[in-house]
């Protein structure tokens, strides 16, 4: 199979795809390391749904959205 080469390199950075996958990967890491299903408090903490939440980020987590 050939495939041809991307002019301008090939590193795209989607900051929100990245966030998303380091957050997956933070709940497979709690996941692994625990002995029963995590429980939706714990999943907030992995998450840091609480940090959304004081921040205030439009669209986040209880945030206000971008239509207030």
């Amino acid at each position: 199979m050939n495939v041809a080469p991307m002019r301008g390199g090939t590193a795209v950075q989607d900051h929100v795809a990245l966030a998303e996958i380091e957050l997956c990967g933070e709940l497979i890491i709690a996941a692994s390391a625990a002995a029963e299903r995590l429980s939706f408090d714990r999943i907030d903490e992995v998450l840091q749904v609480a940090d959304w939440r004081e921040r205030g980020v439009p669209g986040e987590a209880g945030g206000r959205s971008p239509r207030d």
